[in-house]
């Protein structure tokens, strides 16, 4: 028995006690994280680079890239860490910069995907209309409240988790901090039923984004399918349907691992999850937006077609990318 007052870390889930296996999985994070890392820049330079790309959606897709940078770069340092170094150990302050960094950009992520989601109805269903309603001030403010929503929430979360006693131990049953792994450590049952009364209210502001998204896709589709030519048809689901693969598994993983309740435990599973929601979209989400935008793909071959050329014809040059 601990108690939260004389905590100086947490243990992390290790994912293997056999030495090769946790090499392994160095590598694996590590490729995953270059991988995406590079996506991220390119898109993040592809945007800022091509005058093409200063749209709504060129804006919104700078702003999650960021998101994405932000996820990958608040667990996976720490994994590798652990797996090469074969420890499982986090500090107390380290957990709690986890968790409000990862619930930040996760939060984050969430609306800019709503609000991506309100791009697309706006092009689609209401194209005259899009220039008045997705201005670039309205853009910055709405880019804005996702941020400083997300910021507010991971506030909250954060404040209320660490403010618990805890005195179930130390050990996480995950590879980072992860807040209801932590409610099960706590011995208060008025504090885990202000984190859940918490929870829930979130919840709620989540699950109206969520139907806001299935209201707008509705939309979506139905103006789809009166368009004539299948032409058409195929280069609007090709700009939507990217956008609902990524918010599909973004809401599905995220809201199990959150809203699941904490008697149902499977760790091989849960891991599964927690990767799939914190680690494979910031490396996936570039590569499935850049793959259904021609001007982002040719803005992104230039970029690195110059950067080649520099390094060639000057190899001591920095990259500047296209002039």
């Amino acid at each position: 028995m601990s108690n939260s007052s004389s905590l100086t870390q947490f243990l992390l889930l290790a994912f293997s006690d056999r030495r090769e296996l946790q090499l392994l999985h160095f590598w694996l994070f590590l490729a995953i994280s270059l991988a995406a890392l590079l996506a991220n820049g390119l898109i993040l330079s592809a945007v800022a680079c091509d005058h093409h790309l200063h749209t709504p959606m060129g804006f919104f897709l700078l702003n999650l890239s960021l998101t994405d940078l932000g996820c990958i770069c608040t667990t996976v340092p720490k994994a590798m860490h652990n797996s090469l170094q074969n420890t499982t150990t986090i500090s107390y302050m380290g957990c709690a910069a986890q968790v409000f960094l990862l619930v930040f950009f996760l939060d984050a992520e969430y609306f800019l995907l709503t609000i991506m989601c309100y791009d697309r109805y706006v092009a689609i269903c209401k194209p005259l209309h899009y220039g008045t309603l997705l201005g670039s001030r309205a853009c910055a403010h709405m880019a804005a409240a996702a941020w400083a929503t997300g910021f507010l929430n991971a506030l909250l979360l954060t404040a209320n988790t660490f403010s618990l006693p805890l005195c179930q131990g130390n050990a996480l049953g995950q590879f980072f901090c992860e807040i209801p792994h932590i409610l099960k450590l706590s011995c208060s049952h008025s504090g885990y039923l202000r984190e859940i009364l918490l929870t829930v209210v979130i919840a709620c502001l989540m699950f109206g984004c969520f139907v806001f998204i299935v209201f707008s896709y509705v939309q979506i589709f139905r103006a789809v399918l009166r368009i004539p030519s299948e032409k058409g048809r195929h280069k609007a689901f090709s700009t939507c349907l990217p956008h609902l693969v990524v918010v599909s598994l973004f809401i599905t993983t995220s809201f199990f691992v959150y809203l699941k309740p904490p008697s149902i435990s499977f760790p091989s599973f849960d891991l599964v999850v927690s990767v799939l929601y914190s680690v494979v979209p910031p490396a996936l989400n570039p590569l499935i937006y850049s793959l259904r935008n021609q001007e982002i793909k040719d803005t992104m071959r230039k970029l690195i077609t110059g950067c080649f050329s520099e390094a060639i014809n000057s190899p001591s040059s920095a990259c500047y990318g296209p002039h």
